[in-house]
């Protein structure tokens, strides 16, 4: 008996705004509280201790981790999620290696399902807000289009798809170094620009959800130079210049899937960047990306004065004066020296 061929139809949440109790991948109706999957997964909460921590939304409203829940058909959830997280959890049991050796769609995927989950949250709780965001999200016309172009290519968790010679994100997976590394999670987004970091053991990842890879290209010699263990403090500066990065891209690629022929077992999409009538990337200001950097390096207190001492280069732990990176095991404060 020949297989059933994979439905290949793309779904659009956003006509209507159909999110509450509709499956997050397919748009099934999802009535029952039971049809939901956690946003970070069981294993997740297990493994770092999680379900009693909490995360504060745009709104100020504050949830617990384990009470995070995405509405989910138990299709989906069965055949799409959970292999996936299954696949990453096996990933980060078995260590670093193990999760730099996963291809970049599975990373992709994996994390924009989190980043995905949590801008449902704040959608969603923007119905019935404890207090009125300062930046509604449904009011934010933009935002709304990048979350429009990330979820077509998101849906590569669900339908066979093939992206045409580009990755949709910028993926940076880093290390960190003993003996200063005392969080073996951490998690921050800014959802604005689709940024993401997650923090699992000693490995962290970092990514732009929807920029075709550019800010990847643009920091090709700072990921190379941070391709090293790397105290916390490093970790936080490299991902301060991600997120103001983010900040500054200009453009927002635009995706087109080939039309479906008899007998195609898989879509194909192709991208465009509109990038001859603007710039990809804003100016760089120093004084922007201070900001970036003081709200990063917050667990160590490091001032914006201190950060901008001199103007034209504001301070740095992965390079040197010189400009080359710097190897560091211990931080002694402001006014020590990285030893």
């Amino acid at each position: 008996m020949p297989a059933t061929p994979p439905d290949l139809t793309l779904y659009d949440p956003f006509t209507g705004m159909r999110f509450a109790q509709h499956c997050f991948l397919c748009g099934t109706p999802t009535p029952q509280a039971s049809d939901s999957v956690l946003v970070f997964d069981q294993w997740l909460l297990s493994r770092y201790q999680l379900a009693g921590l909490q995360i504060k939304l745009l709104d100020q409203s504050v949830l617990a981790y384990k009470d995070l829940r995405m509405p989910c058909c138990p299709t989906c959830k069965h055949n799409h999620v959970e292999p996936l997280e299954h696949t990453v959890a096996a990933a980060v049991q078995a260590g670093p290696t193990a999760l730099r050796t996963l291809d970049e769609k599975t990373l992709f995927l994996w994390l924009g399902k989190m980043f995905y989950g949590v801008m449902l949250l704040e959608l969603l709780n923007e119905l019935d807000p404890l207090a009125k965001p300062l930046y509604p999200l449904a009011e934010n016309t933009q935002l709304l289009r990048k979350l429009q172009c990330f979820f077509e290519v998101f849906q590569a968790l669900r339908i066979p798809i093939e992206y045409e010679d580009f990755t949709p994100a910028s993926i940076f997976i880093l290390e960190t170094a003993a003996p200063e590394d005392t969080m073996p999670f951490e998690y921050d987004d800014d959802l604005s620009t689709m940024t993401f970091s997650i923090k699992l053991d000693e490995t962290v990842l970092v990514s732009c959800l929807i920029d075709n890879g550019l800010l990847r290209q643009a920091m090709g010699r700072v990921y190379r130079d941070a391709q090293r263990p790397l105290h916390p403090i490093q970790v936080a500066e490299f991902k301060a210049r991600v997120y103001y990065g983010a900040y500054l891209l200009n453009v927002v690629p635009d995706y087109y899937p080939r039309p479906v022929q008899p007998g195609d077992t898989h879509l194909v999409f192709d991208t465009l960047i509109d990038d001859v009538t603007r710039e990809i990337f804003n100016p760089w200001e120093n004084s922007g990306y201070a900001q970036s950097l003081q709200e990063m390096w917050k667990r160590w207190q490091i001032p914006v004065t201190e950060i901008m001492r001199d103007p034209q280069q504001p301070l740095s732990y992965l390079y040197d004066a010189d400009g080359q990176p710097r190897t560091m095991e211990t931080w002694a404060g402001i006014a020590g020296q990285p030893t």
